[in-house]
């Protein structure tokens, strides 16, 4: 292990599931892009760029998890909204699954570690 390292980790995690959470805040209700940026922003530890979000909404809706649709906007242009198709409901479901799975692992491995 290198000296330094954590701050590697919490990148890694971001990647790892920021498409999951990308579906997340979709499963509430559909949402801009920018929305989304800015409602990942928000939450502590996903901080996101716009530049990173249209790619990977852009590769979700090749995989089919999320469709989108234009609606007009009272300030500007029209704005394209995302929402989850029933795949990507499904995607979400089988995550939240192994995410939990997985978190309580690490949290019971976690649970004596004194050097924090």
């Amino acid at each position: 292990m290198v000296a330094g390292a954590p701050r590697n980790f919490l990148a890694q995690m971001r990647r790892g599931a920021i498409e999951f959470c990308v579906l997340a805040l979709l499963e509430e209700r559909p949402r801009y892009g920018f929305e989304i940026a800015k409602d990942l922003a928000d939450a502590d530890g996903l901080v996101t760029s716009e530049g990173t979000i249209y790619p990977l909404l852009a590769r979700l809706r090749q995989d089919g998890v999320v469709e989108t649709y234009w609606e007009e906007s009272s300030q500007g242009p029209p704005r394209r909204y995302y929402r989850l198709t029933e795949d990507g409901k499904s995607a979400l479901g089988a995550f939240v699954v192994q995410w939990r799975r997985f978190r309580d692992a690490v949290d019971g491995l976690m649970q004596g570690v004194k050097c924090v």
